[in-house]
């Protein structure tokens, strides 16, 4: 009976650690997860492939042009003959390297746009509207805002957007995202704020004379002061209606 009893202690604690276990696991998958990051080391790796390549042509260039240069006003050049397996060589292995490191490339930026597709399941959902010349959020809890748009950190944030007018573009440069809102149609976008601060939104399509003055805000808030400060936005929405 006392083995019995052991046996259980000890299943219950596995159990137990291996939940845990799964729960870091998932929050460090869902972190790997954030787009933005993802896009920071797409952009290092382009950055790096063109400054590589860059640096590559201009040495020989270089030395073609000091190694071959004319050296005095009658003299001709004579190129040496390649075999066809030369010929082929030269040609085919360097065009096999760009292509492949184009799909190398191509093959994580598509990886990348996955991510911007697929939403985690814990989010906050919030509803945007676009306007000639304001970003119009509204909450879950009816709570609705103009050009400021509180988000709590370290949770993933999913905007269904539209627009009452035109095409507009809500751009947040700081988080990596940028979706168009359209009349008669709803667009999504989801980023993930980590740490507490204000990052701009902006308007990326022209929409406008006074395109320019489309702006606004993303306020990060610790999560303890967004819940406070999201329940006394309900208790006034609802003493309003």
């Amino acid at each position: 009976m006392r083995v019995n009893c052991r046996v259980r202690v000890i299943v219950g604690a596995a159990a137990i650690g291996i939940s845990m276990l799964a729960a870091v696991v998932a929050q460090a998958a869902e972190a790997v997860r954030d787009p933005a990051r993802g896009w920071d080391r797409l952009w290092f790796e382009v950055i790096v492939d063109i400054t590589i390549l860059g640096l590559l042509f201009a040495a020989v260039a270089a030395y073609f042009l000091i190694r071959y240069r004319r050296r005095d006003p009658g003299q001709e050049g004579s190129a040496p003959r390649l075999s066809p397996a030369m010929a082929v060589g030269w040609a085919i292995i360097p065009a096999f390297v760009f292509i492949a490191d184009d799909f190398f490339l191509a093959g994580n930026g598509w990886q990348l746009w996955n991510n911007y597709r697929e939403v985690p399941a814990n989010r906050i959902e919030i509803q945007l509207e676009s306007g000639m010349y304001s970003w119009d959020y509204t909450y879950p809890n009816g709570v609705r805002a103009q050009n400021e748009l509180r988000v709590p950190a370290g949770k993933a944030v999913l905007l269904r957007m539209t627009s009452r007018d035109t095409i507009h573009s809500h751009f947040i440069p700081d988080f990596r995202v940028k979706e168009d809102s359209m009349p008669g149609r709803v667009t999504y976008m989801w980023f993930y704020p980590r740490q507490p601060g204000e990052h701009v939104v902006t308007c990326a399509e022209y929409c406008g004379i006074m395109h320019s003055y489309m702006v606004g805000k993303v306020i990060v808030m610790p999560e303890a002061e967004f819940s406070a400060w999201y329940e006394q936005e309900a208790a006034r929405f609802a003493q309003a209606k």
